[in-house]
């Protein structure tokens, strides 16, 4: 395939930035988002320019940091996957292809395709996390029951890889669908009981400190998440802030 790319290149995060035209030849229909990528900037380098640059790390839909918006879409036109696993098939011989970084405050532009989501780590470490009990008299976490339900809805909250797309599908930058997520894996499970008063408050009052918006109630961020964490973790979130409060 032959192809035109229109590609956000920013040198830092105080340039201004622009839109940059590379045509791309006999791009292989097998190859995935990000070998196409590496393709164009092999043959940047061969000219003696500055190659894109663009996050990656497992290329296997797990480590959340190939963060591109492709043709206004999260991830590109596919569902459920990461861009990673997008591949050439997905679009035509001739296509015109816009690549850009996640457009939020709370997620600036560091270079071209690559922003700075240390805000996501800043909430994690607010409250996303168990604490564990070295007093000697520990409990194995095996020996705990806990309903399938629960421990169903708890992985299914856990699967989420903080990448982000439910950020920059959001027309409020809301990272609500992410905190949630956050919350709720521990929210459903006894061992997260004891900290869960002050986990949500301090993750919630982090996210506002981040600068992210609020909830739009428009379901973008689970639609466009290439995991599919549901919204019920929103409103869980919301009715775990509630009794927070309450008992704060």
């Amino acid at each position: 395939m032959n192809l035109t790319l229109k590609i956000w290149r920013q040198k830092n995060s105080n340039d201004k930035g622009s839109i940059v035209d590379y045509p791309v030849t006999d791009i292989s229909p097998d190859m995935s988002f990000l070998e196409m990528l590496d393709v164009l900037n092999q043959e940047l380098i061969e000219k003696g320019e500055e190659p894109v640059a663009f996050d990656h790390d497992c290329r296997e839909g797990i480590c959340g940091t190939c963060s591109l918006y492709i043709n206004g879409r999260a991830h590109g036109p596919s569902t459920r996957i990461t861009a990673c696993q997008l591949h050439m098939r997905s679009f035509k011989d001739g296509d015109t292809i816009y690549i850009e970084p996640w457009r939020a405050k709370a997620f600036p532009v560091i270079k071209d395709l690559i922003v700075d989501r240390t805000s996501f780590d800043r909430i994690q470490q607010a409250g996303g996390f168990i604490s564990v009990n070295t007093s000697g008299n520990t409990q194995d976490a095996n020996a705990i029951p806990i309903e399938k339900e629960n421990a169903d809805k708890a992985f299914d909250a856990a699967t989420c890889i903080g990448c982000g797309a439910c950020v920059a599908s959001c027309k409020n930058s809301s990272a609500m669908l992410f905190v949630s997520a956050k919350v709720s894996q521990f929210a459903l499970l006894p061992q997260g009981q004891v900290e869960a008063t002050d986990r949500v408050l301090n993750m919630v009052k982090q996210m506002d400190e981040e600068g992210f918006g609020n909830c739009t109630n428009t379901g973008a961020c689970e639609v466009e998440c290439p995991k599919g964490i549901s919204l019920e973790n929103i409103a869980r979130m919301n009715r775990e802030y509630l009794a927070a409060s309450f008992k704060g």
